[in-house]
């Protein structure tokens, strides 16, 4: 339900997971949603207290091995049944910790340790579902994936510029100085985008079973995405969301199904 309400993109891609994949892979999005709503949209309450609780039932979870909450009860369970490491969870608290006291980054160092904890790890998450234990081929995928989710997040934030500028008070790219976005910067963080993507394409290819579809979708999307970001003039790309319409949407499925079945990819 969650995955559901929030993107569209992300429930076309994990329909296509086998089931068990799926539910660890939900459960993921849950938790990390759930603490990027609080930092992102809850402004009438005390965010700070309500991540701190948010992580104080997580661990408490994890140590009674139950939780009354749904989402950090199916969260506990994925991450002691495939032995995801504590430092991934560590890291996205952090960064998640930071938004509440951190609104820009001028220094590619500190932009890339929030894009670690906020994304790569959660690539880092996921890539541990989909190896189940091999763990041979999830040292051998590591660093694509933490790509991948580098070049979602970075995606996510071109499209999101006027609301993170503007609304939050926030940028995320050191490119982008004094909120100051024009051609040349944009030229910038897009090739910037497009060398993660081209690393993360060599992992994709080597990734277990229908894995390979699932991320593939959401590849396609995020690629069809910044093509589009590509065209649209600096000016317009900080006054407005930038979308791609469900009918594309649609037509990137059917690519992917096609590129799986016939094994382009």
């Amino acid at each position: 339900m969650i995955i559901q309400n929030y993107s569209t993109s992300f429930s076309i891609a994990t329909s296509l997971f086998e089931k068990e994949t799926a539910e660890a892979i939900y459960s993921i999005y849950g938790f990390v949603r759930f603490a990027d709503e609080i930092v992102d949209t809850f402004h009438d309450y005390d965010k700070k207290y309500l991540l701190e609780k948010f992580e104080n039932d997580y661990y408490d979870a994890v140590n009674q091995g139950i939780s009354l909450n749904p989402v950090l009860q199916s969260f506990q369970q994925t991450i002691v049944k495939y032995r995801i490491s504590n430092k991934h969870i560590q890291a996205f608290l952090t960064s998640m910790k930071n938004d509440l006291v951190k609104g820009h980054y001028d220094d590619k160092t500190a932009s890339e340790n929030y894009i670690y904890g906020s994304a790569d790890v959660v690539g880092l998450m996921c890539l541990k579902v989909f190896c189940k234990g091999d763990e041979k081929l999830y040292n051998e995928l590591e660093k694509p994936a933490m790509k991948l989710g580098s070049a979602f997040q970075k995606v996510n934030f071109l499209r999101d510029l006027k609301h993170d500028l503007v609304d939050l008070n926030r940028n995320y790219f050191p490119e982008v100085q004094q909120n100051t976005f024009n051609e040349e910067t944009k030229l910038i963080v897009i090739n910037d985008i497009e060398n993660d993507f081209n690393t993360a394409l060599i992992g994709l290819k080597k990734l277990p079973g229908r894995s390979k579809l699932a991320v593939l979708v959401a590849y396609l999307y995020y690629k069809d995405l910044l093509k589009k970001i590509k065209r649209i003039p600096a000016a317009q790309i900080i006054q407005s969301r930038i979308r791609i319409s469900n009918a594309k949407k649609v037509g990137l499925l059917f690519k992917a199904m096609f590129l799986y079945k016939f094994r382009f990819i």
